[in-house]
C-alpha cells in the first residue's frame, strides 16, 4: 500500500470524523445512545475528575452487572483491589479477541492482534519477543532523540506569535515522533499515525468505528513489515526481524507494531496535555518542577494516577464462574475495569483522590494496567513525561491559559480521555 493511497484514506477518515464531531454535544451514534448509563459513566468526566456517579457507584457496588443492548451481560469493576484482582488473573479471565467476535457482534477479521487481545501461550511468546526492546537499557538509546524532539517543539513554539495550542504543538508531536523513531517508520507518516490512533478511541463515530481504524492501521503496518523483511532497519521492527524473524510472522509483527502505536501514542499525548493543564492550575507545583529535579518523578507518577488517561482496561471474559469482591461473575461474561475509578478509590488513596504530588499511596497505580497485560511501554511513557514537563516549564515559566478554564473542550466519550486543545500564552 503506497503512502499516497494511505494518505487518501486517512483524509477521507478525517472528514468523517469531523462530521461526527460537529455533533459535539450529542452522541453521534444511536448504538452508543443505547448503552447503559452505568457503562457510559466510566467514559464521562467533569473536567479532570471522573463523574460523581462513578464514585457513588464504586462505594456501594464496586462490582456490578449491566445489560448490553446486544443481549450480553457485562460487569463494571471500579474498586482498586477488585480491579487488581481481575487484571492480575490471567487464568481466571481471557482477553482473546475471539470473545468479542463471538459475543459482541465484531467481525473476527477486525482483530488487531498483538498483546492486548491475546492469551497465553501466544501472548507469552509475543511479549517475550517485545519486552527486551522496552527495558531501560535498550530505551536509553532513545534519550538523545526524545530530548531533541522536545527542544525542537519548544523552539517552534517560542517562534510562534500569539497563543499556542499545547495539544497540537507539544503533546501530539512528542510521542508521535518518538514512536516513529522507535518503530523505524518514516516521519512523514506521523500525521496519519495521529489520526489513526485517535480514531480508534473516539466513540462519537460509533461503537464499531475504532475497529475500522485498527484495520487501516494494520494494513499500513503490513506494508512496513514487508519493507523491513527485505531490508531491516535500526528501529524496533528491524531488530525483531533480525533477532526473531523466524519466530514471528508478518501478521503478528504488524499487530505488535499497531499495539505499540496504540499504547504509546494517544495515551502519552493525552497525559502530556492534561498534565500541562494540571501545572497551569497549580502554580506552586509548576515552580517546584521548574527548580527541583527531584520533584519530577513523583509528579509524573501522581499525574498518571490522577489523570488515568486510559479510562477502561481491555475487556476481559470470565473463563469460569469466578468470585471478585464477593460477587460471582459467571463464565463467559465480559468484565470492564474502570482504571480512572480504581485509581480514585478511597481504599487506595484518601482526600477523594485529589491531586497531590507528595502522595505516597499504599500500592502502585493502575494507569498502565496490571498483570501480564500491563503496558509494555510504561517506561518509555515515563521517559517522555519526565522530559517534557520540566523542559516546558523551564522554557516558559510564565505560561498561562489563553482562554477561560470553562471554555476548554474535553472529549465527551472516549476510552482515552483528553482535551481537544489547550491554548496558552507562553509569556
Amino acid at each position: 500500500m503506497t503512502t499516497t493511497t494511505f494518505r487518501s484514506r486517512i483524509t477521507a477518515r478525517i472528514g468523517r470524523t469531523y462530521l461526527s464531531r460537529i455533533q459535539k454535544y450529542g452522541i453521534g451514534s444511536s448504538t452508543v445512545r443505547l448503552l447503559p448509563d452505568d457503562l457510559l459513566m466510566m467514559l464521562r468526566r467533569n473536567g479532570l475528575d471522573p463523574v460523581d456517579k462513578l464514585a457513588r457507584t464504586r462505594a456501594k457496588r464496586p462490582v456490578h452487572k449491566v445489560s448490553l443492548p446486544f443481549g450480553m451481560d457485562a460487569w463494571v469493576v471500579s474498586g482498586y483491589e477488585e480491579s487488581k484482582a481481575v487484571l492480575g488473573s490471567a487464568d481466571g479471565f481471557s482477553t482473546d479477541f475471539a470473545h468479542l467476535a463471538t459475543n459482541a457482534g465484531v467481525a473476527a477479521e477486525q482483530s488487531p492482534g498483538g498483546l492486548g487481545f491475546s492469551d497465553p501461550p501466544v501472548h507469552t511468546r509475543l511479549r517475550r519477543i517485545l519486552t527486551p526492546e522496552f527495558t531501560m537499557r535498550r530505551l536509553r538509546r532513545l534519550t538523545p532523540r526524545i530530548d531533541a524532539i522536545v527542544e525542537e517543539r519548544l523552539d517552534a513554539m517560542a517562534s510562534a506569535r500569539g497563543p499556542v495550542d499545547l495539544v497540537q504543538e507539544f503533546a501530539l508531536p512528542i510521542p508521535s515522533l518518538t514512536i516513529c523513531e522507535l518503530l523505524g517508520v518514516p516521519y512523514e507518516d506521523r500525521d496519519d499515525f495521529q489520526q489513526l490512533a485517535m480514531d480508534r478511541f473516539d466513540l462519537f463515530a460509533g461503537t464499531t468505528a475504532p475497529f475500522g481504524a485498527m484495520s487501516e492501521s494494520l494494513e499500513y503496518f503490513r506494508g512496513v513489515v514487508k519493507a523491513q523483511r527485505e531490508k531491516p532497519g535500526d528501529g524496533l521492527l528491524g531488530m525483531i526481524v533480525r533477532e526473531h524473524g523466524d519466530h514471528v510472522d508478518d501478521e503478528e509483527l504488524a499487530g505488535l507494531a499497531d499495539g505499540v502505536l496504540t499504547g504509546g501514542f494517544e495515551t502519552t499525548a493525552s497525559t502530556i496535555a492534561l498534565g500541562s493543564l494540571v501545572l497551569l492550575q497549580n502554580a506552586d507545583v509548576l515552580e517546584r518542577i521548574r527548580t527541583d529535579d527531584a520533584m519530577t518523578a513523583p509528579f509524573v507518577e501522581e499525574v498518571l494516577r490522577y489523570l488515568s488517561a486510559v479510562q477502561i482496561a481491555f475487556p476481559r471474559f470470565a473463563r469460569r464462574d469466578i468470585e471478585i469482591g464477593g460477587v460471582v461473575i459467571p463464565q463467559g461474561d465480559m468484565v470492564l475495569c474502570s482504571l480512572s475509578g480504581a485509581n480514585r478509590d478511597a481504599g487506595y488513596v484518601t482526600d477523594d483522590g485529589r491531586f497531590d504530588p507528595h502522595r505516597t499511596p499504599s500500592g502502585g497505580h493502575l494507569a498502565f494496567g496490571h498483570g501480564i497485560h500491563r503496558c509494555v511501554g510504561a517506561e518509555l511513557a515515563r521517559m517522555e513525561l519526565r522530559t517534557a514537563y520540566p523542559a516546558l516549564v523551564r522554557r516558559f515559566p510564565g505560561m498561562r491559559l489563553a482562554v477561560p478554564p470553562q471554555d476548554l473542550a474535553f472529549r465527551k466519550l472516549s476510552i482515552v480521555y483528553g482535551i481537544e486543545s489547550l491554548p496558552v500564552h507562553l509569556r
